[in-house]
């Protein structure tokens, strides 16, 4: 299947089987296993897994397409299944080939799902995560604040930091577990007013032995931050796929009360849009203030297409099961994901800006 097949195949999908579910799957975590199962069965979470171990390893633009259509259609399943291809391409640049060739070759089969653990290294003071060297490998100990997709991942990427300030990062089985390799503890699910259904969770470890067999790279001190800075816009296609998301109920809405007031808002919003898709088409020519006030313009557009869809659909959008809450509700996820001292600077300077 060529690049144009899988993201056909993928919006087919998520036409069908997925948009009249979107309110379910965001609140009920078993409606999201199934949707993020139906991605697995079309090969949709090998997408990042190289081709010698049975992936897809798909180019940059079509993946980014790809994030924009998920996100259009259910954050939830959106943001899980952005989780599960970080980690997966983290996995598939390690050098640990043993590793990489059982645990890629399992996703590739829809085995294996992933997720990340490693947001506690932007935090300053303390580290939340220690390893101490043992012998065979790393005796792991501290709180993962934040580790998304229990119950719906199998396995999790964890970073904890080493003695002499580098960073060692690790695979680890994500469930509660207490045997002679130590204490794995997984906190109650974190109710959350967006996303919800991707059970998010803390996780405790006590001298868990990391062994040699499962590490994945070691970085230098500041790595988080080196990364941020790179990876500034990653969640920018995501984010379009939430424009996308509120523009949808905005046009719907002009088309059912035969509004032309309404579809010139909507007209305006898309041109925005259609701009700010422009500019990251060309970003990699930009200086790193240009990405990040263009990370925050689609933060602003998001909430402002979130905002316009709760308006016209009046009182209803108040309901629970009414898409308009949960598009506005995801964009606040949008605006926190990834988000660093910068990003939450340049999403300050927007909304002041707007003023």
């Amino acid at each position: 299947m060529d690049f144009p097949d899988i993201l056909n195949s993928t919006e087919t999908y998520l036409q069908n089987c997925v948009a009249a579910h979107a309110e379910i799957i965001d609140s009920d975590s078993e409606a999201l296993k199934t949707a993020l199962a139906g991605l697995e069965d079309r090969s949709l979470l090998a997408l990042r897994v190289p081709q010698k171990w049975g992936g897809v390893d798909i180019d940059a633009e079509t993946f980014y397409e790809y994030q924009e259509l998920t996100a259009r259609y259910s954050g939830a399943l959106g943001f899980l299944q952005t989780q599960h291809h970080s980690a997966t391409a983290m996995l598939a640049n390690s050098d640990n080939e043993m590793l990489k060739s059982r645990c890629l070759r399992a996703i590739a089969l829809g085995e294996l799902r992933l997720g990340i653990g490693f947001s506690q290294l932007r935090r300053s003071g303390n580290p939340a995560v220690t390893a101490t060297p043992a012998k065979d490998g790393y005796l792991l100990s501290g709180k993962v604040p934040w580790v998304t997709g229990f119950g719906l991942f199998q396995k999790f990427i964890v970073a904890a930091v080493l003695p002499d300030n580098r960073a060692v990062f690790g695979l680890l089985p994500f469930a509660n577990i207490e045997s002679e390799s130590g204490i794995i503890a997984c906190g109650e699910i974190m109710p959350l007013i967006a996303m919800n259904s991707t059970n998010t969770v803390t996780v405790n470890l006590t001298n868990w032995l990391l062994e040699e067999s499962q590490i994945i790279s070691f970085q230098p001190k500041g790595w988080i931050v080196e990364n941020d800075r790179k990876n500034v816009l990653n969640f920018v296609p995501a984010t379009f796929g939430c424009i996308r998301g509120g523009l949808d109920i905005v046009e719907a809405v002009a088309k059912t009360k035969n509004s032309s007031s309404i579809a010139d808002a909507c007209q305006r919003l898309e041109n925005q849009l259609d701009r700010l898709k422009q500019n990251f088409q060309q970003s990699q020519y930009s200086s790193t203030a240009e990405k990040l006030a263009l990370r925050a313009k689609a933060i602003d557009l998001a909430v402002r297409c979130g905002h316009a869809a709760v308006a016209v659909s009046s009182g209803a959008a108040n309901s629970k099961k009414h898409p308009a809450g949960r598009v506005y509700r995801e964009a606040l996820v949008y605006t926190v994901s990834g988000q660093t001292k910068d990003v939450m600077a340049a999403t300050l300077d927007r909304l002041i800006a707007s003023l």
